[in-house]
């Protein structure tokens, strides 16, 4: 589990994409980029990753970061496949994507969640099912991708895989 309170929680920003995400909180935000508030706390100090579309991307760039490497080589993760839960917030009229992968330790992605486009001005919840063949361990990416309005922007809180992984 992580709610990015303190850090990255094992999260590696990717070195092959444009730029990065960062932890942030809605106290320090401009008005009208992001969340209110992050998700754990509810509170303008509480912290959450964001990737914001601005004059310093181009749309179409990409931030990417990636989960600590998780094991296939438990037993129960292949009998019960393992589930990713976390919260996003994407607002905004030029909002870019957020793409979730699935990355083998071979290097093979396999998208998890592909969203698009304005979502509503408040946190949500979803739940991703990794796929189960093989035994090879993998990573989950997340991948934001830029949009067109220098005020738009993609907040990631509280990640959590099932214990089966």
């Amino acid at each position: 589990h992580c709610n990015f309170e303190y850090e990255l929680c094992g999260w590696k920003q990717d070195e092959n994409d444009d730029f990065d995400w960062h932890l942030r909180t809605s106290s320090t935000a401009k008005l009208g980029t992001g969340p209110a508030t992050d998700h754990t706390l509810q509170e303008p100090s509480g912290h959450y990753i964001f990737i914001k579309s601005s004059f310093f991307q181009l749309p179409g760039q990409k931030a990417r970061i990636s989960s600590p490497v998780l094991s296939r080589r438990n037993k129960n993760c292949k009998v019960c496949e393992g589930v990713i839960i976390f919260y996003y917030h994407m607002y905004g009229a030029h909002i870019g994507s957020l793409i979730i992968y699935q990355r083998t330790t071979l290097k093979h992605e396999n998208i998890l969640l592909n969203l698009t486009a304005n979502q509503g001005n408040f946190w949500q919840r979803k739940a991703l099912t990794v796929s189960g063949d093989g035994d090879e361990d993998f990573q989950v990416v997340l991948e934001g991708i830029a949009g067109k309005g220098p005020k738009d922007g993609i907040a990631l809180d509280d990640l959590t895989f099932s214990r089966e992984c």
